[in-house]
């Protein structure tokens, strides 16, 4: 797919450019540990309604022990579902730019963060790029992500291991706390 610029992602549109008029679904994990947590998680909502799509379902909030790296605070997750009509690489490109734009700053892997934002699933598509994997591969073993995204779509099956995720819950392994808030 070709580069485009920010500015072109960020919504000046090349007049000749069309989007796909289909809309799909793409589920995203929010996530924040640092800062007004929640506030972290409103401000991405509102970029990604306004950079998307409309945001169709939200889960609970639900806060979670960190993952992967477990001396920093708890997180604040969230799944949120859109419809879009964008191109992923696209939806990926303005996912980047509104965490820059909520002051991210990329640095150790699963440290803590102000905000966090993964695509988890884009309809049925599989992706394994260099610049993205979908669905997500951390989805299967991450209590945090399936917990949620149970709440909005537990019998979305998962495109390549055939389970709803419903079942990947049930046989998610990871017992770290995820609690409804």
């Amino acid at each position: 797919m070709q580069k485009y610029s920010k500015a072109f992602r960020k919504g000046n549109h090349c007049p000749i450019f069309h989007y796909p008029m289909k809309l799909y679904p793409v589920f995203i994990l929010l996530g924040s540990n640092l800062g007004n947590r929640k506030a972290n998680l409103e401000k991405a909502a509102l970029g990604i309604e306004k950079h998307l799509g409309v945001i169709k379902k939200r889960s609970s909030l639900y806060e979670t022990k960190p993952w992967g790296k477990s001396d920093q605070p708890d997180f604040i997750n969230q799944v949120v579902l859109v419809e879009s009509n964008l191109p992923i690489e696209s939806v990926l490109d303005r996912v980047l730019d509104i965490e820059e734009d909520l002051g991210r700053k990329r640095g150790e892997k699963w440290g803590a963060r102000l905000i966090d934002i993964d695509l988890l699933y884009a309809e049925d598509q599989i992706i394994d790029s260099d610049k993205l994997t979908l669905p997500h591969a951390g989805i299967p073993d991450r209590r945090f992500v399936l917990q949620p995204l149970v709440e909005i779509a537990p019998d979305f099956v998962h495109p390549v291991l055939k389970k709803t995720n419903r079942q990947l819950l049930e046989g998610c392994r990871d017992m770290l706390l995820v609690k409804k808030i």
